[in-house]
């Protein structure tokens, strides 16, 4: 994954690689859907699960579940439930974050 740094006017600086998972997920994988939390940590559907990062680009951990996610979205009363897409199920997690929602 690379990041960029914007500028005040939209305008996007020289990329960086910020997180390498070539070691971790060997072949073609792909990664799918990216989220924050309201601490900015950023969540990565990838094989395994959903990783989750810290601004540093260290890993913090990984949601799993019975199938491989997608996709996933915040949502909940509170922004506080994780929903996350499989091929054929839709899993809910409460977490104790908040994440962005649009």
């Amino acid at each position: 994954m690379t990041r960029y740094p914007v500028g005040r006017d939209g305008s996007l600086g020289r990329g960086e690689i910020f997180i390498d998972l070539t070691a971790q997920i060997p072949g073609a994988e792909a990664l799918d859907g990216m989220k924050t939390d309201v601490q900015g940590h950023l969540y990565v559907s990838a094989p395994g699960g959903v990783w989750i990062f810290d601004a540093q680009g260290r890993h913090l951990g990984t949601i799993t579940a019975p199938h491989p996610v997608h996709n996933f979205a915040w949502g909940g009363r509170d922004g506080r439930t994780l929903y996350l897409c499989a091929r054929t199920a839709l899993y809910r997690i409460n977490l104790l974050q908040e994440g962005i929602r649009p």
